[in-house]
């Protein structure tokens, strides 16, 4: 059974991990909660993630820690909401588990954010800079404020510099060579292993929010 809670509450409880509430929504018609082992219907959704390297300093802590830990970002999403979750009576779900949640669609409408040619959901302030960890689940109505109505910022970029930057022109707008990708990265790509994802990169927006050095290397890795 949920408590009493705000978004203030939540964010509370998420700022000593560098973590944020990214908006949310109450289930209907348009959007049906999903289905749980519990008994209990979710009738709110809460969208957790982080914007730029917030996170980062907080994971390394807890990576130091832990040894033989496999994804040990999503292990540590885990360990955070799992424990935030239970403090606000909340359930916790996660983009890797099974079965899996509409993530990008639940994200769309929290935050009236959309898909960069890329794929990857992209925020007018932050870019591509910016991530959903995992979303806390509520047995009771959570208050929302009304969202921003700020343009989608692919629509006033002419040149996207995205779509030219990939060394093996991966992206085309709609698909991403992902068989490609990966054959440059574990014979010609060190660059992108070492600094990130050249496309990625490129994108004008929120460029003073990119991650830094040590965690664009950990997710090449861990998409390679």
């Amino acid at each position: 059974m949920s408590v009493d809670v705000t978004l203030e509450d939540i964010a509370a409880g998420l700022r000593p991990f560098g973590l944020v509430p990214r908006g949310g929504f109450v289930f209907d018609r348009q959007t049906l909660p999903p289905n749980l082992a519990s008994e209990a219907r979710p009738v709110s959704v809460v969208m957790i993630g982080h914007f730029g390297s917030a996170i980062w300093p907080h994971f390394i802590k807890w990576q130091q820690l832990q040894s033989g830990v496999t994804d040990p970002l999503d292990a540590w999403s885990k360990h955070v909401l799992n424990r935030v979750a239970m403090k606000f009576g909340a359930v916790a779900v996660f983009p890797s588990d099974r079965p899996y949640q509409p993530f990008q669609q639940w994200a769309k409408r929290a935050e009236g954010i959309s898909a960069s040619p890329l794929g990857l959901l992209i925020h007018p302030q932050y870019g591509l800079w910016q991530a959903f960890r995992g979303a806390l689940l509520f047995d009771c109505e959570i208050e929302f404020s009304q969202q921003s109505t700020a343009s989608h910022p692919c629509d006033t970029c002419l040149e996207k510099p995205c779509l030219s930057a990939c060394p093996v022109n991966a992206f085309n707008g709609t698909d991403f060579a992902v068989d490609c990708c990966r054959d440059y990265l574990s014979s010609e790509g060190f660059e992108c292993m070492e600094n990130g994802c050249k496309a990625r990169l490129a994108c004008p927006v929120g460029q003073e929010h990119t991650y830094l050095q040590d965690q664009q290397r950990f997710h090449m890795a861990a998409f390679a």
